[in-house]
């Protein structure tokens, strides 16, 4: 929640500021945006102003296929951050995108002893629960899990 709004503290939504705003933006309307470089033509992730691989600001947002694999994962028992406190056990997670970059995330709707190394995943989004929160990036399985 905002600062002065007198709700409880949220540590699971972002600030969002002019940059990064075309990326919670798409990601609150159901659309994975990444960064791709005009000197290198690399992807990457998390998003930022220069290409991390050659330091190049020709930087443009490419809407990302949201497909990934599973690369690697943990089970999160205890986490008392609101509202971290009621999702567990919940699985925090590194999936590599089809396009290249790594990403952190969280992967739901599927129970851990499922999870295996390699598995395909799809992105999917954690709507907002308040007014004006945006939607969060997290990733299922490709079929049954």
């Amino acid at each position: 929640m905002p600062a002065g709004s007198g709700g409880p503290a949220r540590f699971d939504l972002p600030e969002i500021d002019a940059f990064s705003r075309p990326y919670w933006d798409a990601a609150t309307d159901g659309r994975l945006l990444l960064r791709r470089c005009g000197a290198c033509g690399r992807a990457h992730h998390y998003p930022r102003e220069f290409c991390p691989h050659c330091w190049s600001e020709d930087v443009t947002w490419e809407r990302a296929s949201g497909r990934a694999t599973l690369y690697t994962w943990s089970v999160v028992h205890r986490n008392d951050l609101p509202p971290f406190g009621a999702r567990i056990p919940y699985v925090a997670a590194v999936v590599d995108l089809d396009e290249g970059p790594r990403m952190m995330t969280e992967v739901v709707e599927c129970g851990e002893g499922d999870l295996r190394v390699g598995m395909a995943l799809e992105a999917a989004f954690r709507e907002g629960d308040a007014e004006g929160a945006v939607g969060v990036p997290v990733f299922r399985p490709v079929g049954r899990c």
